[in-house]
């Protein structure tokens, strides 16, 4: 799944929306430590209060929100697993009985509890429903398109939280015109932060992927392995920010520690221009970097004398796997941070060429090239020329 499909599922879920039916909601309350059920119930969605069903909207929006692969993940299922996730969900979608679904879900809450131990309670909430995507936009001289004709696809969410106790307050009785203690006991569901969840199938465009799973890993670069492999029996994954690193470290053995602030500049402008080119293609996937892309990167972006083999090796000897691809997108910062004694300052990647790093007097300065006037505290700084 791209951004954009993720955007689209992620804001149908609001109230009487005709795109999205959520035909019901299966909600289990687990206690701490044992990961034993004390509770379960299941409904249709519309039962619910609206009230309650605005606090769930809202929690599964937050399942998915995020940036891919840093928290949003789109796994691959593994082949031959026993009893395996995928297969479990895929009959969920189909099941023809509420009793049915429930069993499927139960088997996926007694994996997550198989081996994590939580020091609070947590609820596990599953829907199913069926998600309508118009084929097109409206015609206005024909006036055919719109929702004359939808792509419609089953799915189930599930979202893992934490329950909080509630504080110590003190209270006013507008009845009794008095002052009381607050002695609620009954522990609150936190829907507004997800531990984690996921999405399935996932979808690309139009159609469904069932052998593809989005997944929410609750905090940035923070996948739960175990979860992956052992609940949803996908393979591994590489987050954003270990991509990153690796560019990172292969950058630095090929070029070495120092390198000018152009050449960083060049790389990043190079690689934008690949993801910004992509961006455009609705339909091409994201670009994906290996050695010889890397190579060809450095050579344009004016590092001297650019060695193949040397790339080559820098790279097996970073990425575990040789087969491995470092996605594009993830390797561009939004801002570079240059942190000093006397000031800390922030560009973006393409902005980079215009920062020196130089020795004047004796002294090491940092050179920035403006095209302005600098004014601090409503004074216009003078100019000096050296």
């Amino acid at each position: 799944m791209n951004k954009k499909d993720i955007a689209n599922i992620r804001k149908q879920f609001k109230l009487d929306n005709q795109s999205m039916n959520i035909r019901e909601i299966f909600t289990i309350y687990v206690k701490k430590e044992s990961g034993e059920i004390y509770h379960q119930v299941s409904q249709p969605f519309q039962m619910l209060e609206q009230e309650a069903q605005e606090l769930f909207l809202a929690n599964f929006k937050k399942v998915l929100t995020g940036h891919l692969d840093a928290k949003l993940f789109e796994l691959k299922f593994k082949r031959d697993v026993e009893d395996s996730t995928q297969m479990i969900l895929y009959e969920g979608l189909r099941a023809g009985s509420t009793e049915d679904w429930k069993e499927g879900m139960l088997k996926i809450v007694g994996k997550m509890f198989a081996h994590a131990v939580y020091d609070f309670d947590t609820v596990v909430t599953f829907i199913r429903g069926e998600y309508l995507k118009a084929a097109g936009k409206r015609d206005s001289e024909s006036e055919e398109g719109g929702d004359d004709k939808v792509y419609s696809s089953e799915f189930i969410l599930c979202s893992l939280n934490k329950t909080d106790q509630p504080k110590k307050a003190l209270l006013f009785d507008y009845i009794e015109k008095e002052f009381k203690s607050n002695n609620a006991v009954d522990p609150i569901i936190n829907l507004t932060t997800p531990l984690t969840g996921f999405l399935f199938p996932a979808f690309n465009e139009n159609s469904a992927d069932v052998n593809h799973i989005l997944y929410c890993g609750g905090k940035v670069n923070q996948p739960d392995d175990s979860f992956i492999e052992e609940v949803l029996n996908c393979e591994e994954i590489i987050t954003a920010m270990e991509d990153k690193d690796s560019f990172e470290q292969i950058l630095k053995i090929v070029m070495g520690d120092e390198v000018d602030s152009k050449v960083i500049s060049n790389v990043y402008e190079e690689i934008d221009k690949m993801v910004q080119g992509n961006e455009e293609d609705e339909e091409s996937e994201s670009p994906m970097l290996d050695y010889r892309d890397i190579e060809r990167i450095l050579e344009v972006s004016g590092v001297e004398n650019v060695d193949t083999a040397k790339v080559e090796h820098a790279f097996k000897s970073v990425v575990d796997d040789e087969k491995h691809e470092i996605k594009a997108s993830s390797i561009i910062p939004k801002t570079i941070k240059i942190n000093t004694k006397v000031a800390d300052v922030s560009v973006s990647p393409k902005d980079l060429k215009n920062v020196k790093y130089i020795t004047y007097n004796g002294k090491r300065c940092l050179l920035v090239e403006i095209d302005e006037d600098v004014v601090v505290e409503g004074f216009r700084l003078e100019t000096k020329t050296l």
